[in-house]
């Protein structure tokens, strides 16, 4: 299957768009090389802005450039965004509704052996939570080019979050993919995984495996962690009548939070939350620890298995 990193097509995509538009800066923090940025700041200098190891400084400073009319995309790694700049996203970006979109590279686990001073596995609980910020996971190299897309023809403030490495392109066609609308895969009936990011892949994998036991299951793109698709979640759940979530993040405050209290608070039905647990987590490339963790296909199969047998019980 075909491959992509997300960095690497929003840096394609952003630079071609650049050139005939003069309002779109890109803000990097001495990470134009990880993020991919290519040749995006020798073609496009006066559109670039090289802040240097200073991510609170760069959030304020593309806020600053949004205020003016500039559409700001200000790049570096998650683990250093998402907490480092925390306050500036809440209140220069969210708050003061400026158009940035701060984008996280590098998200999760997938800095590897640098280990957990470079993980970003609570990124997510702390950005959804702040007013007035989307939040968004592409799972793919075509979801990227359509978040951003969307983001320069209505520009809002977001946070996005992806992989440093490339992932299989599951999307063809980018017309169906929009903030806040989830994209489903398959129409089992056994049960649902609601997944996001690089393990939406690993999802439909495990679906597959599955299928071949005769359990049929849906997999969602929960691509959009806020606002959550809650009319694509309540109709699952009442197909489905159970639900796994499935994330690179924290069990705590992420993807499955968000799930379940929408869930819990309007159509329960037995679920369960995979994600990283409260713990130091070994140091090891993505693929090590999702092993680890049975976050691969064959150990999301088996957590389906049980989650069926569960509701069954009831």
């Amino acid at each position: 299957m075909e491959k992509e990193a997300c960095s690497s097509a929003f840096s394609k995509m952003i630079l071609e768009k650049a050139k005939s538009d003069k309002d779109i800066i890109v803000v990097c923090t001495d990470s134009k090389g990880s993020a991919k940025l290519g040749s995006y700041p020798d073609e496009l200098p006066e559109q670039f802005v090289e802040m240097g190891i200073a991510e609170q400084n760069a959030v304020t400073v593309s806020a600053g450039m949004s205020y003016i009319g500039k559409k700001v995309f200000v790049i570096g790694p998650a683990s250093f965004y998402s907490t480092r700049s925390s306050e500036q996203v809440k209140v220069d970006v969210a708050y003061s509704n400026n158009n940035v979109t701060v984008i996280g590279i590098s998200g999760g686990i997938s800095y590897g052996a640098l280990g957990a001073t470079h993980h970003s596995l609570q990124d997510i609980a702390l950005m959804r939570a702040i007013p007035n910020l989307t939040v968004e996971i592409p799972s793919d190299a075509t979801q990227m080019r359509a978040v951003t897309a969307e983001l320069l023809n209505e520009g809002r403030p977001t946070y996005i979050r992806i992989g440093r490495n490339a992932v299989p392109v599951l999307y063809r066609d980018a017309s169906e993919i929009r903030i806040g609308r989830a994209n489903r895969w398959f129409d089992g009936r056994d049960a649902a995984i609601v997944v996001c990011g690089q393990l939406v892949c690993k999802a439909i994998e495990a679906a597959e495996l599955l299928k071949k036991e005769g359990i049929d299951v849906t997999v969602v793109d929960m691509h959009t962690i806020k606002p959550l698709d809650t009319e694509m979640l309540g109709r699952v759940a009442e197909e489905c009548r159970c639900i796994l979530t499935l994330e690179e993040h924290s069990i705590y405050g992420g993807l499955g939070g968000a799930v379940s209290e929408f869930l819990a608070q309007n159509r329960p039905v037995p679920m369960k939350i995979c994600g990283i647990p409260d713990e130091d987590v070994p140091n090891g490339t993505d693929e090590e620890v999702f092993r680890y963790y049975r976050m691969d296909p064959e150990g999301i199969a088996e957590k389906v298995r049980n989650l069926i047998a569960i509701k069954k019980s009831l």
